[in-house]
């Protein structure tokens, strides 16, 4: 980090994350069981497909359902451990590591990004299964270092929206953003057997209709969307990593879907990529 001075302003440079001619583009993973992370499977493989593809980031910042704080968090050290933050799983998921380096640099960036509320540098989380589960499978050298945001639980969905538009710059300096969560998330209502119900099935659709239309105010409102929206999300910490990707579009911006299916009855695995 260089500080210069101009106009009489103290500044901050950050020559690792110089402006690059490209923009980035930025996702959405509908990250499902945890099991994702090592089973071979429809998702997994899509996961690793659209890695192939990427231009390479400089850096990825990932805002995971799995991480929720008083007050925005970035984590902030240069080797950040693997969380295991599940249980009951079988011990090869338990045996996985994801030694991807951090980025000081970058939380510092995102610091200086987001000037109110004031987000606090974090040397004690790490990389929770939010984000290595699917960052394993498009990356898995682990050698693009990767920067976790925390989800301040005190804020309204518009807040955490307002918050991802803070965040567009940093696309221009090759960092990947990354949300991770499920648009539909209701563990219980979980069908072993598979078959999505009906409810599920109508919210996903209904949210991929209102992506696709760019209608971000009916997202951000989703509590009006009635009794499916309700099921569709109890809790909204895995809805919420959506609402900083769709804040992250430019006008005109494309907008793909790379999985789409309501996997175990209650949970949505749709996943987008914009630009």
């Amino acid at each position: 980090m260089f500080i210069s001075l101009r106009r009489g302003v103290m500044t901050e440079s950050h020559p690792d994350f110089a402006d690059l001619p490209e923009t980035m583009p930025v996702l959405f993973v509908g990250h499902g069981s945890p099991m994702n992370a090592i089973e071979d499977n429809e998702f997994s493989r899509a996961w690793a497909e659209l890695g192939r593809a990427l231009p390479k980031p400089r850096a990825i910042l990932c805002v995971s359902a799995h991480w929720e704080t008083p007050g925005p968090q970035v984590t902030a050290m240069e080797r950040p451990r693997t969380i295991d933050d599940f249980s009951g799983f079988p011990q090869a998921l338990y045996d996985v590591t994801y030694p991807a380096p951090g980025s000081p640099e970058l939380a510092r960036l995102v610091q200086a990004s987001i000037p109110n509320p004031q987000v606090q540098l974090d040397e004690s989380w790490g990389l929770d299964h939010g984000a290595w589960s699917v960052l394993r499978r498009m990356f898995p050298d682990a050698q693009i270092p990767v920067v976790q945001f925390s989800l301040d639980r005190s804020l309204s969905p518009q807040a955490h929206y307002d918050l991802g538009r803070q965040l567009r710059d940093l696309r221009r300096k090759g960092v990947l953003i990354v949300g991770s969560g499920n648009i539909v998330h209701n563990l219980r209502r979980i069908n072993w057997d598979g078959g999505a119900f009906d409810w599920a099935l109508d919210f996903d659709d209904t949210m991929r209709r209102l992506i696709l239309a760019g209608d971000h105010a009916a997202i951000i409102d989703y509590p009006k969307l009635g009794e499916a929206a309700r099921l569709a999300i109890p809790t909204n910490e895995h809805f919420l990593p959506l609402l900083y990707i769709l804040a992250l579009r430019e006008k005109d911006e494309d907008v793909r879907f790379f999985a789409e299916k309501v996997s175990m009855g209650s949970l949505s695995m749709r996943s987008l990529q914009i630009g």
